[in-house]
C-alpha cells in the first residue's frame, strides 16, 4: 500500500462528517443536502445562482442548520478551474483534517440545442457549447476529484456520487450535448472507481428517474417527458429530489467501498417500463 493510501486510512467520527455538493441550491443537489444534514452530516454547497435566488438559498441554509449541522454555501462556478482551486483552499480551512466523506456532483448546465438544422433555421449546438456542456456536466467531476485527492481531502471510506440520467441511452430532440455529457460522466465514474478502489474510495453514478427540477424544466418538451414518466412509472409518480437524497444517504452509510463503479437506478422502476 502506498504512502498516500496509508495516510487515508481514516475513520470518520460523527462530528467531523462533511459532504461536498456541487450544484447544491436546487433539485437533486438540494435534496441530497437536506437528506444528509438530517443524518448529522455537515454540508458544503457550491452553486451558481443569480441574486434573485438568494432568499430561497438563505432559507435552505437555515433549514439545514436546524438539523444541528454546519452549512457553508458558496456562489461560485464549480466548472471554472480558478474557482475550483480557490474553493478547495476554502474547504481545507473549513474542515481541517476531517476530510470529505461524501461528494455529490449535481451540476446541470448545458446546451439544449439540436445538432442538425433540418431546414427549420433553428440554432444548432456550436463547438464551444458542446465543449462547455461536457466540461460542466462530466469532466468537472474528474478535475474536482483529482485536486481533492491530491490535497488529501478524500479519505478511506469516502463516497463519490455523480448524477446521470436516462439520456445516457435515450434520445430527445435537443438533448444531444447533454446526452454525450452523461455518457462521458459514466465513463469517468468507472475509471475513477477503478483507480480509487485501492484507497477505499467508492465512486458510483445515480440514474434518477424523471424529476421535476429547474434543470428538467429547461428541456424543450419537458411537460411531455413528465406526462410519459407518470404513465409509465410503476409507482404512479415522478421521482423527487428527496428520493435521490435518501438513496445517497443510504449508499454512503457504510465506510465500505465494495459497491463501486455502478450506475444505480433511483427511479421507482421507471426505467423498466419507459
Amino acid at each position: 500500500m502506498g504512502v498516500h493510501a496509508q495516510m487515508q486510512q481514516t475513520t470518520f467520527s460523527k462530528s467531523e462528517q462533511w459532504a461536498l455538493i456541487l450544484g447544491a441550491s436546487s433539485g437533486m443537489g438540494e435534496g441530497c443536502a437536506r437528506a444528509l444534514s438530517k443524518l448529522g452530516i455537515n454540508i458544503i454547497g457550491v452553486h451558481l445562482d443569480t441574486s434573485n435566488q438568494q432568499e430561497k438559498i438563505d432559507k435552505l441554509i437555515v433549514d439545514i442548520r436546524s438539523n444541528g449541522v454546519q452549512a457553508h454555501y458558496f456562489n461560485s462556478n464549480a466548472a471554472s478551474e480558478a474557482c475550483q482551486k480557490d474553493m478547495i483552499q476554502q474547504i481545507g480551512l473549513i474542515i481541517g483534517s476531517s476530510g470529505i466523506r461524501i461528494i455529490v456532483h449535481s451540476l446541470a448546465f448545458g446546451a439544449l440545442l439540436p445538432f442538425i438544422d433540418a431546414g427549420s433555421q433553428r440554432q444548432t449546438v456550436s463547438r464551444r457549447q458542446m465543449e462547455m456542456t461536457l466540461t460542466v456536466m462530466a469532466h468537472s467531476l474528474v478535475y474536482w476529484v483529482q485536486d481533492l485527492f491530491a490535497k488529501r481531502i478524500l479519505h478511506h471510506g469516502s463516497h463519490i456520487f455523480a448524477l446521470t440520467s436516462a439520456g445516457n441511452t435515450k434520445v430527445a430532440g435537443a438533448y444531444g450535448a447533454v446526452s454525450a455529457a452523461k455518457c462521458a460522466l459514466e465513463a469517468h465514474v468507472r475509471q475513477l472507481a477503478f483507480e480509487l478502489a485501492p484507497h477505499g474510495i467508492a465512486v458510483n453514478a445515480i440514474r434518477a428517474g424523471v424529476t421535476d427540477t429547474p434543470a428538467l424544466r429547461k428541456i424543450p418538451g419537458h411537460d411531455d417527458i413528465m406526462r410519459h414518466a407518470l404513465r409509465s412509472n410503476p409507482h404512479g409518480r415522478l421521482t423527487t429530489p428527496s428520493d435521490v437524497g435518501e438513496a445517497v444517504a443510504l449508499l454512503s452509510s457504510s465506510g465500505s467501498s465494495w459497491i463501486t463503479g455502478n450506475i444505480l437506478g433511483v427511479d421507482g422502476g421507471e426505467y423498466l417500463t419507459a
